[in-house]
Order: structure tokens, then C-alpha cells, then sequence
């Protein structure tokens, strides 16, 4: 995830992949949209790419790099991915100097970039860094479900002798604070707790492809039962094509 050096996702990183588990289905997923959309894919760049989870499900058929703000993610990413180039930066920001074949954005790292306008940021290194007719990938929680999980009551989960808390609140639309604790069990009835507060910002799908549409045609969209997303859908999934260069300098 897309995450500020030493705050967020850093104190969360020993216990990201307990509590999310094996991305298998999304890994499926993608491997799915770019046997259909690129075959001959060879190089692929993940934006927010955590703990490497994603990264290492895709396996060692692509050259694959990782890009991801947080140190403490991408220390969890490099022992689990010894054989991926990952590389310490924000997504709005970073530059590589090189281009690839498909970049994704997962796990809705791109609802953790707070302002529409870093959005476009995203879309345009995106740009940047893909070769012609390269594919972007990325999900993202929509309008909706944020609307819906701050209506939920908190979620308790126990995990490896721990326990998680985690409530949204969604009062400050188009922004939604995560309010996550997790209570690390140390010995006996004694705990250390860890408390992070992440915000996430919901837009419109309309929105979406209309910032998408200077430099991508989109390809296809689904919700998590594949049917096209609306911005009620739990989660929505969209695939772009990089547009053809109309200059030397695109």
C-alpha cells in the first residue's frame, strides 16, 4: 500500500499478511487479464506493493518490480520476494527512467492517494512508465462500500493469538478514516497495542474514467462476480490500455 514513511502501514507490516491472507483469487485474477490483454507481457511493475503478497503469487514468468512508500512493507517484501526488484517511493511521484509491459494497483492502494488530483498523479507515472499499448490494472473501493462499512459496527478478528479491531468512519465524505487496532498478544494476559488511522478517499466510477481517458482506454471493468461495476459494487476492477503515442515526446 501507498503509505507516508514511518506512519501508517509501517507499524501494520508484521501483521498485514496474517490478517489479509493469500491473495490467491486476485493473483488468479490478473494473471487471467493479462494472458487475455498482453500474452506477451514480460515486465511488470506493481504501485503499492506492500509486503510483496501479490508480487510473489505472480511468480517468476514476468521481470517484476515493486514500488511502495512504506520501508517496513518493503523489508516484509524483500524477504518474501528475494528474486523482485523493489524500490522505496511514492507512487504520485516516482520515476524510473524505464518502461514496462503492465503495471498494477491493488489491494485499493489507489483510494489511499487522498486527493483527485493525485489520482491523476498515478495515472500519469502510469502513463509514464508503460510501454505502448501496455496495460494498467488497479481495483479500488468505491463510494459505496465505504458508504457501507462506515455504517458497519466495528470488526474484531483473532489472528495468530492476536486480535484486530478495525472500524470506518465515513462521516467526512468523500473521505473515510480506518481507525485500526491491533492488540499483539506478548505473554500471558499481557498485549502491546498498535493503533494506525488511514484514510482512504471514495470516487465516483464516472469520475474515475473520465480522469482515466487522457492517456487510457479502458478495456473492460467488473465487480468481485464479474458483472460491470456500479458505485454500490463491494469492489470494482478496471483495465486500461495505454493510449498510442500521437508524438515523439509521449
Amino acid at each position: 500500500m501507498n503509505a507516508p514513511a514511518n506512519d501508517q502501514y509501517d507499524a501494520f507490516a508484521p501483521f498485514y499478511d496474517a490478517v489479509n491472507g493469500e491473495p490467491e483469487e486476485l493473483v488468479a485474477q490478473l494473471l487471467d487479464v493479462i494472458s487475455r490483454h498482453a500474452p506477451a507481457a514480460r515486465r511488470l511493475l506493481e504501485l503499492g506493493c506492500g509486503t510483496g503478497a501479490v508480487l510473489a503469487g505472480l511468480g517468476s514468468g514476468l521481470e517484476r518490480t515493486g514500488v511502495d512508500r512504506s520501508a517496513r512493507m518493503l523489508e516484509h517484501a524483500r524477504r518474501r520476494c528475494p528474486d523482485v526488484r523493489l524500490v522505496e517511493g511514492d507512487i504520485t511521484t516516482f520515476t524510473l527512467g524505464e518502461r514496462f509491459d503492465v503495471i498494477i494497483c491493488v489491494f485499493d492502494t489507489l483510494n489511499h492517494v487522498t486527493s483527485t488530483d493525485g489520482w491523476r498523479d498515478v495515472f500519469a507515472r502510469a502513463h509514464e512508465h508503460l510501454s505502448e499499448g501496455g496495460l494498467l490494472v488497479f481495483d479500488l473501493n468505491t463510494v459505496g462500500r465505504l458508504r457501507d462499512l462506515g455504517d458497519m459496527a466495528p470488526w474484531v478478528y483473532d489472528f495468530d493469538g492476536h486480535t484486530l479491531v478495525m472500524d470506518v468512519d465515513f462521516r467526512d465524505e468523500p473521505l473515510a478514516v480506518w481507525d485500526i487496532r491491533i492488540f499483539e498478544h506478548l505473554t500471558g494476559a499481557t498485549y502491546r497495542l498498535h493503533h494506525e488511522r488511514i484514510v482512504e478517499l471514495g470516487v465516483g466510477l464516472a469520475e474515475v474514467r473520465a480522469m482515466l481517458a487522457t492517456h487510457f482506454e479502458v478495456l473492460e471493468e467488473s465487480d468481485t462476480r464479474g458483472a460491470p461495476p456500479t458505485d454500490d459494487s463491494v469492489r470494482a476492477l478496471l483495465v486500461a490500455r495505454r493510449r498510442q503515442s500521437t508524438s515523439a515526446s509521449d
